[in-house]
């Protein structure tokens, strides 16, 4: 688990891009935190350091991960992450937390249950910082993910701690999402929403041990018969359905497996590459629209206005078309 404060001057950033690639974790944690940086004159370091890092990404698998409360979602990643270790891979995780900014989030007791994971040297676990957007937390989470593809790790596991749109910024940036979900079904699979479930590219019931093992056989079809309904996303592939036990490891090493066979019948098609070079074009397009409203709201003519043109808003003197119209044409000029 790495936490290392900005460091006071940073190295260049061809340089700092060597140590990163040649792994060097303390670099790692100092690159991170200056793509997470808001300042503008970190935002051109980063900018520089991605560069330099660039041609040498790519090569990590993606995988996005989800569930619901109390699903064991801490205990399956250190689970799985450690199995995939055991392989020989190298494992990063990067958690997306949108509700943290007001409340701290779940991040601290995530990494605690993560405990021998965190700790391990072929593994680095990293929350991304509470921002003003989601987008915003989701930038920082894309570039980390660049960063740490750049150091040679095998699997960038990126963790929805957060609820509601966390689940589509994750998806929109991986290359395979994974949800994780109780061993339940008939309400309780009514209660999943379904959005979600369609962003899915595998679902794995947790729990299935002890008592749970008949109720996770059960939720396994029931998710299987729900799946049916929906029509796959791509038609190389039909969205499977596994069990596992993250506490006693059973069904772990088939989840793995499952993430490789996705990758060899998505991979040779095409599919994989035209996702990310989508993702690539929605992230630019997310760019322009932070930076263009940060370029707004910063506006000095704008700011004048602002206030005046919010309460005739809310006075009902205004309807927010017209007065977006007039903050647009006071930006103008």
């Amino acid at each position: 688990m790495d936490s290392t404060p900005p460091a006071h001057g940073n190295p260049a950033p061809d340089s700092l891009a060597a140590a990163i690639r040649a792994g060097d974790r303390r670099a790692l944690a100092r690159g991170i935190t200056l793509v997470e940086s808001t300042r503008p004159d970190h935002r051109a370091e980063a900018e520089g350091l991605l560069a330099s890092l660039l041609p040498h990404t790519g090569g990590a698998v993606r995988l996005g991960i989800s569930g619901v409360p109390g699903v064991g979602k801490s205990t399956f990643i250190e689970a799985f992450g450690l199995h995939v270790i055991g392989q020989g891979g190298k494992v990063a995780v990067l958690a997306v937390d949108p509700s943290s900014q007001r409340t701290g989030g779940s991040i601290l007791g995530d990494k605690t249950r993560m405990e021998e994971l965190s700790r391990h040297g072929r593994a680095f676990i990293r929350p991304s910082p509470a921002g003003t957007t989601l987008g915003g937390v989701a930038r920082r989470t894309r570039e980390a993910m660049l960063l740490l593809e750049a150091a040679g790790f095998d699997l960038v596991i990126v963790e929805t701690v957060g609820v509601g749109q966390s689940e589509t910024a994750v998806a929109d940036m991986v290359d395979l999402f994974l949800l994780l979900l109780p061993p339940a079904g008939g309400d309780e699979l009514q209660g999943i929403k379904k959005g979600i479930v369609e962003l899915a590219d595998l679902i794995v019931v947790n729990k299935a041990d002890g008592d749970l093992v008949a109720a996770a056989r059960h939720a396994v079809a029931e998710y299987r018969h729900a799946l049916h309904m929906l029509r796959p996303a791509s038609p190389h592939w039909r969205v499977p359905v596994l069990s596992c036990s993250a506490i006693t490891g059973t069904g772990v090493p088939e989840v793995w497996e499952m993430v490789g066979r996705y990758r060899a019948a998505l991979g040779p098609t095409g599919d994989i590459d035209r996702r990310r070079a989508e993702q690539a074009r929605a992230w630019m397009w997310s760019e322009i629209r932070e930076n263009l409203i940060a370029a707004f709201t910063a506006d000095p003519s704008v700011k004048a206005l602002l206030a005046e043109t919010e309460a005739d808003v809310a006075a009902g003197r205004l309807t927010p078309g017209m007065a977006a119209q007039r903050l647009l044409t006071r930006f103008r000029g």
